[in-house]
């Protein structure tokens, strides 16, 4: 007899799959408790009505929705079996791109789809608990609830390395206040342009790195060892960094009542693009530009992967974040250091923004160390 569940569709084991993430959502509620975006839940049920009240929201609050997903870094989980740390790529990937335009990340929902969720022989349940292991741990870095989610059984439209397939993707909602947002024309020539570091690739750039990986080790690249008995894979899957709670406190957040620890007067998150791209944009309505001449260095594992594929440090400083997640615009910037610190997120000034158009950076690639890269001249 042919049944939904003989087509790939297991209803019931879906159903305590959603248990699962319900229960690391309950713990992300703690995080907006008694703030906007607190979680008011009339039926504790998986399935049941979840909302916030936002009758109190000062005049000038805007709220908006952005949207985002892990890519293809979800096949380095796969390949070497470790999902733990996918969904803070996730978050940073939607909450980081939030604050970048001097808004408050509140509210978290998800959409996974997967290519089974296990069948008789072989049930998918300890990868679900570890992708939602990391829900927990990443939305309290984010500070944010998950709110609700979506889990879907698709089959051989989820194809990828290994039995467990999965793509994952999210909303969040966000607040700011019309007054706090950053159009860039707060910008001013002399602002310090501090870097935040990072220590691996974030979910921007994998593609290239997959290519060159097995082109030159092999399809099962992800198993030969580097450094500090970690392998490939293992470095390549480093999570990202969240910078929302950092920034967040820096310009204050959407309620005007609670007062900014540092002059913000722009944001870029270095993903696809890179500096010259996220920071390009940051810097266009003002129309000034950068120079950029002590950046971190990147991590050991993206030098090793533009040294093995022959990647040109203006490829590389175009493509990936180069040690840098974020990079803020300030006049201020032993206070936004401090609160960086805080958050146990190394910062430093890297450079300053300039009157004449176009990013100059002083490369730490490995092709041309020291040459100064221009670019959108």
């Amino acid at each position: 007899m042919t049944t939904y569940k003989s087509s790939g569709v297991d209803v019931e084991l879906g159903n305590d799959v959603s248990k699962i993430f319900y229960n690391a959502a309950r713990q992300t509620w703690k995080n907006r408790k008694g703030k906007l975006g607190e979680v008011l839940v009339p039926n504790d049920d998986f399935s049941g009505l979840r909302f916030i009240d936002v009758s109190g929201l000062p005049k000038g609050t805007v709220m908006n929705i952005g949207f985002d997903g892990v890519g293809t870094k979800v096949e380095l989980a796969e390949r070497t079996g470790n999902h733990r740390t996918i969904a803070f790529d996730l978050f940073a990937m939607v909450c980081d791109d939030a604050v970048v335009r001097g808004a408050e990340p509140v509210l978290i929902g998800s959409v996974l789809d997967v290519n089974s969720l296990g069948n008789e022989e072989k049930k998918y349940v300890d990868e679900i608990g570890q992708l939602a292991s990391g829900y927990i741990i990443s939305a309290k870095h984010a500070n944010v609830a998950v709110i609700n989610g979506e889990i879907a059984e698709l089959g051989a439209r989820v194809s990828s390395h290994g039995s467990f397939n999965y793509n994952w993707s999210a909303a969040v909602v966000w607040f700011a206040n019309k007054e706090r947002m950053f159009t860039g024309t707060e910008i001013k020539v002399g602002d310090y342009l501090i870097g935040l570091r990072e220590t691996g690739f974030r979910s921007n750039g994998l593609s290239l790195v997959r290519k060159i990986m097995q082109e030159k080790n092999g399809k099962n690249w992800h198993r030969k060892f580097f450094q500090y008995d970690k392998t490939l894979g293992e470095l390549s899957l480093t999570p990202s960094r969240i910078y929302t709670g950092a920034i967040v406190d820096m310009f204050g957040g959407y309620d005007l009542e609670r007062e900014p620890r540092a002059e913000i007067h722009g944001v870029a998150h270095i993903t696809g693009g890179g500096i010259p791209e996220k920071l390009g944009r940051v810097l266009r309505p003002s129309g000034f530009g950068a120079l950029i001449e002590d950046l971190f260095n990147p991590p050991e594992i993206m030098s090793y992967t533009q040294r093995l594929g022959k990647v040109s440090d203006e490829e590389a400083y175009s493509t990936w974040n180069m040690g840098q997640g974020m990079v803020v615009i300030s006049p201020e910037p032993d206070e936004v250091i401090r609160v960086s610190n805080e958050k146990g997120i190394d910062a430093k000034v890297i450079g300053v923004v300039k009157k004449d158009s176009g990013i100059t950076i002083k490369s730490n690639g490995v092709i041309n160390p020291n040459k100064e890269l221009v670019f959108n001249k």
